[in-house]
């Protein structure tokens, strides 16, 4: 299996380096060459299995030689331990036809869970097989940085630095990031939006001298491992509701793309998904690309679910990729349009995008609404991010069972949850103790060599 980049000026590489490369040299993300397909027989065969063997046969044609057959099962393994539900990912019926698939019993209890543990596991026998050392650096609107440092703190040879936009998660979000009291994690509360820390992530892994010196690995969703284990749950719950023998549709609350990419990428690979829905809350620019066919970021407004809260969304680029044909120069094009602000998709790209996605919007109102509106209903308590996927999946519900991907535990938002249901969602007991736990945060402005100067600082023997 080869991977190759998005933008068509960087080599192709193997499952491997792919993991530890993470975003392509001439600033692409890495794709698969080619995407497996399933046949039905093989779809049907997932049916009644572990989690763990599932994501076994979903991910094992994409590994390659990287990892043996017995070597990978156990990564799986170790990956999905430590999760609070035998299912990992159940699915709980909301109302005739819409079902809710769970996705925060991880340890921080995001979705992020699912491919952090895995790319934990992945990079660590990595390592110990070259012996060599590598600095993570991510950027998180709230939920990838806990579950990268959950993933990664104590790990020997591994320097892991998370920025996040200060000011603009919540405080479970934040406090995850900054009580870890390992020495190698570095929890840096930038000055500015996550657009902000998204791109100075990006500059660092573009400025090739410095990358090199700091041997840079990523872990956000620009690393293509990160989409791959996200594929898996898609195939879990499908299965669960009767595929192979009728189709399902989803809805992804989803900021930065990834999520929702995965289930394209499910699609691809022979999963019968009648509708995959974009959810977004106020800052809609997904939404409004695939509505107006103009891709022009606005400004990021915060809200109450602000894990959403993005306005240059990296994996759509992966989407533009397959939308123009897989031509890596016509996408270089459009990323370098983003200097002045944003580019028109063509008509016939446009085209292919609506025709494999839908998409909608909640408000704030509409959001709150929904979670009050559906724990008076069910007696379940959904998060924010949870509420705007309820929310735009009701717009497109049919007699195709609409699977709505509930991305993170309410506790780990509860001032918004117990302003629209007038109850606090407690934490889990693991992190009970969450809020007693001294802090370790650094504060940096949104400046590229300062954050360079840092890095190179913190990681020196």
């Amino acid at each position: 299996m080869q991977y190759i980049s998005t933008r068509g000026q960087a080599p192709a590489l193997d499952f491997g380096a792919a993991l530890m490369t993470g975003l392509a040299r001439d600033g692409g993300l890495y794709v698969p060459a080619t995407v497996p397909v399933m046949a039905a027989r093989e779809i049907k065969a997932l049916t009644g299995q572990p989690y763990e063997e599932i994501a076994f046969r979903v991910m094992r044609p994409f590994v390659g030689a990287t990892f043996g057959d017995d070597e990978f099962r156990a990564q799986i393994a170790s990956a999905y331990r430590g999760f609070a539900h035998v299912a990992r990912a159940p699915l709980v019926q909301l109302a005739p036809n819409h079902f809710l698939l769970e996705l925060f019993h991880g340890p921080t209890l995001a979705f992020k869970d699912f491919a952090m543990q895995l790319i934990g596991q992945m990079m660590q026998a990595a390592l110990r097989k070259s012996g060599q050392r590598i600095t993570i650096v991510g950027a998180t609107s709230g939920d990838t940085g806990s579950a990268a440092i959950e993933a990664f703190r104590g790990l020997e040879g591994v320097e892991v630095f998370i920025l996040f936009p200060h000011g603009r998660v919540s405080e479970v979000q934040r406090r995850q990031m900054t009580t870890p009291p390992e020495a190698n994690v570095h929890a840096l509360a930038l000055a500015g939006d996550f657009d902000d820390c998204q791109a100075r992530v990006k500059d660092m892994f573009n400025d090739l001298a410095f990358r090199d010196g700091v041997r840079l690995a990523g872990v956000n969703s620009i690393n293509w491992a990160r989409v791959l284990a996200q594929v898996v749950y898609y195939f879990s719950s499908a299965v669960a509701l009767g595929v192979p023998h009728r189709a399902v549709s989803f809805t992804v609350p989803t900021g930065n793309f990834g999520d929702i990419f995965a289930g394209h990428i499910a699609r691809k690979m022979g999963l019968p998904i009648e509708k995959l829905v974009i959810a977004t809350n106020h800052n809609d620019i997904l939404h409004r690309a695939l509505s107006t066919g103009t891709y022009r970021p606005s400004g990021v407004t915060p809200s109450i679910s602000p894990s959403m809260d993005i306005q240059v969304s990296s994996n759509f680029e992966r989407a533009l990729f397959d939308a123009y044909g897989r031509d890596g120069a016509a996408v270089a094009a459009l990323m370098a349009e983003m200097t002045g602000g944003g580019f028109t998709i063509s008509q016939g790209a446009l085209q292919m995008l609506r025709e494999s996605f839908a998409s909608g919007s909640a408000s704030e109102s509409e959001t709150r609404a929904t979670i009050a509106r559906v724990h008076a209903q069910t007696g379940q308590v959904i998060c924010p991010h949870s509420a705007v996927g309820v929310s735009v999946a009701e717009a497109h519900l049919g007699t195709t069972a609409m699977i709505t991907l509930a991305t993170a535990h309410p506790a780990k938002f509860p001032d918004a949850v117990q302003a629209a249901i007038r109850q606090r969602p407690a934490l889990p007991a693991h992190l009970a103790d969450l809020y007693q736990r001294p802090e370790r945060v650094t504060r940096v402005p949104n400046d590229l060599k300062a954050l360079q100067a840092l890095i190179r600082e913190r990681i020196a023997p």
